[in-house]
């Protein structure tokens, strides 16, 4: 039977472990990075959006007004990188995810972007929060 020092002893290890080799706060865990949208080119875009490791998770706050091709993807410094296309926005509001390729760095992206493909232009834009 565990004990309560036992666990926090078990506890404290755990993060110092983590603070020892490296993890940050951005990846600790499967968490990311987090911006808040904001709409582009007259399109209502809100709530917010996660950028972690291996996926971009849209919150359960997030809604589009409506756009023809919509699509997921990551941008830096105001910058669509159409490489990251990460498939069609699954629906215009509510929590949804999409996986990241492996081949995907994502320290290069600061941005989370709904982009329109069959126009080429921004519908909303998640800055995210500086990596730790």
């Amino acid at each position: 039977m565990t004990n309560r020092r036992t666990f926090l002893k078990y506890t404290a290890s755990v993060g110092a472990t983590a603070i020892a080799t490296g993890l940050t706060p951005a990846f600790a865990g499967g968490h990311g990075r987090i911006g808040e949208f904001s709409g582009r080119n007259n399109h209502i875009t809100t709530g917010k959006a996660e950028l972690a490791k291996n996926e971009v998770v849209l919150f359960k706050d997030f809604s589009l007004d409506g756009a023809p091709d919509p699509r997921v993807g990551l941008g830096k410094d105001g910058k669509y990188d159409p490489k990251t296309d990460l498939g069609k926005l699954k629906k215009l509001k509510g929590k949804q995810s999409y996986a990241l390729p492996a081949d995907v760095d994502v320290s290069k992206y600061n941005e989370v972007y709904i982009w329109c493909r069959k126009f080429s232009v921004p519908l909303g834009v998640a800055k995210l929060d500086a990596a730790h």
